[in-house]
């Protein structure tokens, strides 16, 4: 696909729309475009690996689309509902309830248990205690972690470690999984064995966002987006 195909407008129908799309940073008096008209569209159940350089916007892309920033200029669509301008508290709890963040550095909380850090986003959803540590064991059966529930992070390898993060994301039942380099600090094995559980997850009906910078990594999505200088120089896959 060409860049001009790539950034033009796009069908409304998609989980995820983008409508010529800025973010632009003030870096004194300097302007940094990170985004520059933006424009793409992202079936509910694909598989999308962002690829780019450094600098090419690929991680602003994901923190736009997980709710954790907002467009400068363009359009947002989430599920058809336009969120570009909903309030912090608004996108907080988009964020609470439709999405699940899965980092590069597992971003644990290292005094809790396995079980507590996988039931922490049902705490703050409200749920009864009970059915949030039912929930949470649930999980941890699901990621092969079932043996590990009074551990705390530090006790855990970093494969442990990434499916307890896993485990977490999938805790709300969210619509979409953000995933940043959720290999970069696992040896090949096992970043193998993580991305083998991503693959199964979509293969189950999970959306995924995933920015990489490993070709290899992303050979799992289904679809690949290359940036540079804050557009979609190309796209590749099932389109």
């Amino acid at each position: 696909m060409t860049p001009d195909a790539a950034n033009s407008p796009v069908a409304t129908d998609a989980l995820v729309r983008l409508d010529s799309v800025h973010k632009i940073y003030q870096m004194g008096i300097t302007q940094v475009h990170a985004l520059a008209g933006v424009s793409l569209a992202l079936a509910r159940g694909s598989f999308w690996a962002i690829m780019g350089p450094s600098g090419s916007g690929k991680s602003t892309m994901l923190n736009l689309l997980g709710c954790l920033d907002r467009p400068t200029r363009g359009r947002y669509l989430l599920d058809g509902q336009d969120i570009s301008a909903l309030s912090d508290d608004d996108l907080s709890e988009i964020r609470l309830r439709r999405f699940g963040f899965i980092f590069q550095s597992f971003n644990l909380i290292p005094q809790l248990t396995v079980q507590e850090n996988i039931e922490l986003p049902l705490y703050y959803l409200g749920w009864d205690a009970a059915a949030g540590a039912a929930r949470a064991r649930e999980l941890a059966e699901m990621v092969a972690l079932g043996d590990r529930l009074h551990h705390r992070p530090t006790e855990l390898s970093g494969g442990e470690q990434q499916r307890v993060a896993i485990a977490r994301s999938l805790a709300n039942t969210p619509d979409i999984l953000l995933v940043d380099e959720p290999t970069g600090n696992l040896d090949t094995a096992t970043g193998e064995q993580i991305m083998e559980l991503l693959a199964q997850l979509n293969a189950e009906g999970r959306t995924i966002l995933m920015v990489t910078h490993e070709q290899n990594i992303a050979a799992y999505a289904t679809h690949r987006l290359h940036m540079i200088d804050g557009k979609i120089d190309r796209m590749e896959g099932d389109l």
